[in-house]
């Protein structure tokens, strides 16, 4: 089986910061695409200027928990990339919310993709699906069939766990028309690169303590990140191969690295703010448990009346002192994945956008 040629591709979250690596790679990269299909809550309309005489942009705003719009988004499509997810780790977003994005967001994209006859679908999943776990249990260079003790307390990872069975559990469903739907699942780590906000509040909180950062997870902990541009363009290459080889990769599920280092997530961090004179304070872990103890103390006591959700909390701090790193082997097995930015190419690009970042604040005096 192979695709058709000139596809229109839907991409659900597509003007967040997955998506919009993600057009970039389908732009320079796939060649059997006319035209990209970006569906998000907040429309970035300005994204419909990296049209080409090839291949179309069009910016769709419509909600991923409202099913009419998911269903209009997906007519005409031939393959649907679904990064839209609300992530949350700090208690920012409620529950209920979290579920009706991620969970039942997916399951009508699924209804989407059977009702209008299209055969193909590939997720974007997460680590946190398996880990790093809150008791501490490392997870290192494993693989899709590493035997892990699997322990979610955050609704984002439980979300992300049901909704990526939702998806496997999809694959080989008859769509309107009478063929099958393929479909597959991409775990990146920690991503990372060019508009991270993430990288972008480590920053901000080192402004807002006067160029003072606290340090304390300890030195050896490792974590995989990996660049956004990279788990585009394994987003490519899954989609290409779930169509040519749709009994392989189908219902299957691949974790998504690179070459990045292994570091944990303060030393990663860092080594792209150091231009920026940060001071480090180096915390015994235990006071880092006692901040994050009362952190979410605070946070419950507050809640009726402010929203107090800071950075640190038990749940970031387990997984921040947790080592957890991955193998893309599979991926490489099945549809030949190999990182197409290296690591002085992915670093290069995440600080030329990181140097954008105002100093004056941060610098010392």
């Amino acid at each position: 089986m192979s695709a058709k040629p000139g596809q229109i591709y839907l991409v659900t979250g597509g003007c967040g910061f997955l998506g919009q690596h993600l057009l970039r790679v389908l732009l320079e990269k796939e060649d059997n695409v006319r035209e990209i299909r970006l569906f998000d809550k907040y429309a970035n309309r300005s994204l419909r200027d990296y049209s080409t005489a090839r291949v179309k942009v069009v910016v769709t705003q419509g909600d991923i928990t409202d099913y009419s719009s998911v269903l209009a988004a997906a007519q005409g499509v031939d393959l649907v990339i679904h990064t839209a997810s609300l992530v949350d780790v700090w208690h920012r977003v409620p529950e209920k919310a979290i579920h009706a994005v991620n969970v039942q967001g997916t399951v009508n994209v699924i209804n989407a993709c059977v009702e209008t006859g299209i055969q193909y679908l590939v997720y974007t999943s997460s680590m946190e699906v398996v880990g790093p776990n809150v008791k501490g249990d490392s997870f290192v260079r494993g693989n899709e069939e590493t035997v892990y003790n699997v322990c979610h307390e955050m609704p984002y990872p439980k979300s992300k766990a049901e909704a990526e069975k939702l998806v496997l559990d999809a694959n080989g469903k008859k769509v309107n028309g009478g063929a099958s739907l393929y479909t597959c699942a991409l775990r990146p780590t920690g991503i990372y690169g060019e508009q991270h906000q993430l990288m972008r509040d480590f920053y901000q909180m080192g402004v807002r303590t006067g160029g003072w950062v606290i340090r304390g997870v300890p030195s050896n902990t490792e974590h995989g990140r990996v660049y956004a541009g990279n788990v585009a363009w394994m987003h490519l290459l899954a989609a290409r191969s779930l169509q040519d080889r749709p009994h392989v990769m189908g219902g299957e599920v691949y974790f998504c690295y690179d070459d990045s280092p292994y570091k944990s997530y303060e030393d990663f961090n860092m080594q792209f703010l150091s231009r920026f004179n940060f001071r480090e304070v180096k915390l015994p872990l235990w006071l880092l448990w006692v901040v994050a103890w009362l952190n979410d103390l605070l946070h419950c006591l507050l809640k009726p009346v402010c929203s107090y959700t800071p950075l640190l909390n038990r749940y970031t701090l387990a997984v921040a002192c947790t080592s957890f790193t991955i193998s893309s082997d599979k991926a490489w097995r099945h549809f030949q994945y190999r990182p197409l930015y290296d690591w002085d190419q992915a670093r290069a690009r995440t600080q030329s956008w990181v140097n954008t970042f105002p100093d004056s604040s941060a610098k010392d005096s």
